[in-house]
């Protein structure tokens, strides 16, 4: 039977089963054992990342031709303006590619947010924002290399969503299996 896992990955986990000390991996998390990571998450992230033994639906998750939407909530330094999130909604130089156009909104922070270990630093002079920012790409670090462009370092990056699929109601560090991967 298909599996299909959803898996609130905590910061300074790596998304692989296979230890790499000093970080913690999948396994010290997940015990299910044939599903393999659909995609990435670097490591200083945290949030949504999919897990599933059926090798199609995990090329179809994470193969960007299927443009399927990933959702992230963003904090950022400074406080972007309209015409600062501008160049993240036409798309952006990044050297070696250019973004396809991104849905970006500022949003409050989000409710019910756990905290993160280690905390953010907090700079008493520099304030933070959050935005939520949708791609149906996601090449290596791409959300953040973004923002540093448009002049908004990311300083904590959580994916909420991959498609319809969410971190609502699962806390960090833990996981939940679908019925099947069609669900």
């Amino acid at each position: 039977m298909d599996k299909l896992i959803l898996f609130n990955k905590p910061y300074g986990v790596i998304c692989q089963f296979s230890p790499s000390p000093p970080h913690q991996c999948l396994a010290d998390y997940v015990t299910v054992k044939d599903v393999y990571a659909a995609g990435r998450l670097d490591t200083d992230s945290e949030g949504l990342l999919l897990l599933t033994n059926n090798g199609a639906l995990q090329h179809r998750i994470a193969n960007p031709k299927h443009k399927l939407p990933k959702t992230y909530w963003v904090q950022v330094e400074g406080e972007p303006s309209d015409d600062g999130l501008a160049p993240l909604r036409k798309g952006v130089d990044l050297g070696d590619f250019i973004t396809r156009p991104a849905s970006v909104r500022r949003i409050a922070e989000p409710a019910g947010l756990w905290p993160r270990v280690p905390p953010i630093r907090d700079r008493k002079n520099i304030p933070v924002s959050w935005l939520e920012i949708i791609i149906s790409e996601g090449k290596n670090r791409q959300v953040r290399r973004m923002t540093a462009k448009a002049g908004f370092p990311t300083l904590r990056l959580i994916r909420y969503a991959i498609g319809e699929y969410t971190i609502d109601d699962l806390p960090s560090g833990q996981w939940r299996e679908l019925r099947s991967a069609g669900k």
